[in-house]
């Protein structure tokens, strides 16, 4: 005679493991996809797409490659898994589909951030040198924790949807007035920052890339380990809490990933939006997955799109390029008005 549960047990197993190859299989093809785009990336240029090989047989081109176009399209890659990665985690923290961290305030808050730092030491946004990329990725990391402890006070928690909703779009207009006036007040810094307020991978150096990608591992161990509060928090705070978890502690902790993630992907390329909430949903449209798998697929799932809008920002228009912060807010607010229409329908 079987025990009790060991039929449902047994049904759940096969389930659990088709689950886990699903996402093994996702994230090999979103690898692959990652893969073939990088290449396009290192051979698209202003007068078109040429084929890499053909390139490197040219010193001249090769210095173009390997200097200019490499770090720009990984760094496209690494910053657009950062923010596929902090929307995942935004969207478990405050347990809601629409939020990332555009949304929310935090990007926003790293820009006002960069613009003060960019006035105080009287640099490029865009400067290689290690130590001004550290300073302005602190300075943004400081700058989006401060945008999102104010959306959280303004919205007294997490308990309410909307009114954390609508605390994050006047913490993120109020940030970006505030940006706004920065450049005005100091017009030496305005040119600087038209750049980074569109959004832009052009200027992304290899000391770029290497930021990001420390950045990104760090931020993704951290979330790891966050993963079984996250999953906890999904079925209710209160919940959460009979199971023993510390949520103050949880979400001081989810706040920290979420900030750095986003700080650092807006020092190195400036406001690129709805990244961050398009990678989780697609992932979630593909796979049922908890979020120890949901995280890393989002990050994959988050580079290989902007990945994708850098290449057709490079293409569309060549030889003029179109920033690819707008791009993104173009094809990502079309994207979040069929979430809306689905969702009401």
């Amino acid at each position: 005679m079987s025990a009790p549960g060991s039929c449902s047990l047994s049904s759940q197993a096969p389930a659990a493991l088709a689950a886990h190859r699903l996402g093994w299989g996702l994230a090999v093809v979103l690898v692959g996809v990652a893969a073939v785009l990088a290449l396009l990336g290192l051979g698209v240029g202003s007068t078109g797409v040429e084929p890499v090989w053909a390139l490197l047989a040219d010193p001249v081109a090769t210095h173009i490659v390997w200097d200019i176009r490499a770090p720009r399209t990984l760094g496209a890659w690494a910053a657009g898994a950062l923010l596929g990665l902090a929307g995942a985690v935004a969207q478990g923290l405050f347990r809601n589909p629409l939020a990332d961290p555009f949304l929310l305030g935090s990007a926003s808050g790293a820009s006002l951030a960069v613009a003060l730092a960019l006035v105080g030491l009287g640099v490029s946004p865009f400067a290689t040198v290690w130590v001004v990329r550290l300073g302005l990725t602190g300075a943004a990391f400081v700058g989006a924790v401060g945008a999102v402890l104010l959306t959280l006070t303004l919205a007294r928690g997490v308990q309410h949807t909307y009114r954390l909703l609508l605390a994050g779009v006047v913490v993120g207009m109020v940030l970006g007035a505030l940006t706004s006036l920065v450049t005005l007040l100091v017009p030496e810094v305005l040119q600087a920052m038209q750049a980074f307020l569109l959004g832009s991978t052009g200027y992304v150096g290899w000391s770029a890339w290497g930021i990001m990608m420390t950045t990104g591992v760090v931020c993704l161990l951290a979330a790891a380990a966050l993963a079984r509060g996250l999953d906890a928090l999904t079925l209710g705070e209160a919940t959460a809490q009979s199971l023993g978890v510390p949520l103050a502690a949880l979400r001081a902790a989810l706040v920290a990933v979420l900030a750095l993630a986003t700080g650092t992907a807006v020092a190195q390329t400036g406001l690129i939006a709805f990244v961050g909430l398009a990678a989780p949903h697609m992932v979630r449209a593909l796979i049922k997955a908890t979020y120890a798998r949901l995280l890393a697929l989002s990050s994959l799932m988050g580079g290989v799109l902007l990945l994708a809008a850098d290449l057709l920002a490079r293409g569309l228009l060549a030889p003029q390029e179109i920033p690819v912060g707008v791009l993104t807010a173009v094809l990502g607010g079309g994207y979040l008005l069929w979430l809306m229409y689905r969702r009401a329908a």
